[in-house]
């Protein structure tokens, strides 16, 4: 028998190794909140496509930081 069930594609993991939390617990490398991060192996299709919107508006709404030396302040 074949089977009629169609694969849909999955999302990737918006996760791009910066993994730093702020005091929201709100990862500064992907946008996503910790629960979303940990929510992410078992969610289903839909689900990850709402924490990848979620997680794209909380980056677009941050202030950039440059994460590899945030203690330096840029010299004029």
């Amino acid at each position: 028998m074949i089977n009629s069930v169609t694969e849909t594609a999955m999302p990737a993991s918006p996760c791009n190794r910066i993994c730093c939390l702020n005091h929201s617990d709100v990862c500064l490398g992907c946008g996503r909140t910790l629960q979303e991060i940990k929510d992410w192996h078992n969610a289903d299709s839909t689900q990850k496509l709402q924490i990848l919107q979620n997680s794209q508006q909380r980056l677009a709404a941050k202030p950039q930081f440059d994460l590899r030396h945030p203690e330096v302040t840029p010299s004029e």
